[in-house]
């Protein structure tokens, strides 16, 4: 674990933006193959002509755009740090600043998690090689569930991101909650574009 931690400092000192692309592209590749197994393991058709199969293609969709995200999540990270610094600077030392920790907080459930959302709904729309007209009725089927279930889970788990990772393990962090996040945006995605492809074969 420790030889993983430093080769992990030793990338991100070397290139963040490399680093947080391959770190949060495996993260979220990892949570669609959880997810599309779940599926298999809970789904209660039993018509074996719709049985559910694992699709590496909606994996490496999911690897695309975890691995697109990285870096914008990196810089994001690093504003949020230079913007609402937690200390002080000087020799002198403080405590934290709970106003800046609720302000990194507050300002990301605002700004990220709504543009987040758009980019993955958007992204995964093109992919799966939908028309304009699929992409629109895939953001009005699943846009807003999900930014309010993401108002209900992230603010805390962004609370414990932001007072005790440090900048370079925030991206992994967030990642790694970030899986049962992404499983539950995978079989959402998935739901809404099962339905526009019943709504098309009708």
């Amino acid at each position: 674990m420790a030889a993983a931690f430093r080769l992990y400092n030793d990338s991100f000192n070397r290139n963040p933006s490399r680093t947080l692309m391959i770190t949060n592209g495996v993260l979220t590749a990892f949570a669609d193959t959880v997810a599309q197994y779940a599926e298999m393991l809970f789904s209660k058709d039993d018509n074996s002509s719709t049985a559910r199969h694992y699709d590496p293609f909606r994996t490496l969709r999911f690897f695309a755009f975890g691995f697109g995200m990285g870096p914008l999540l990196g810089r994001w990270n690093m504003f949020l740090e230079h913007t609402f610094p937690l200390r002080s600077v000087g020799g002198k030392i403080s405590t934290v600043s709970m106003s800046s920790l609720a302000k990194r907080v507050i300002c990301d459930q605002i700004i990220m998690a709504p543009v987040g959302l758009v980019i993955f709904t958007g992204s995964m729309g093109v992919m799966e090689g939908k028309t304009l007209e699929q992409i629109k009725k895939k953001y009005k089927d699943m846009y807003w569930s999900a930014l309010i279930a993401n108002w209900q889970v992230w603010p805390a788990a962004q609370l414990i991101n932001f007072r005790y990772m440090p900048l370079p393990y925030r991206v992994p962090f967030q990642a790694t909650l970030g899986v049962f996040w992404s499983l539950y945006l995978s079989l959402l995605n998935a739901r809404a574009s099962k339905n526009q492809n019943e709504e098309v074969a009708y």
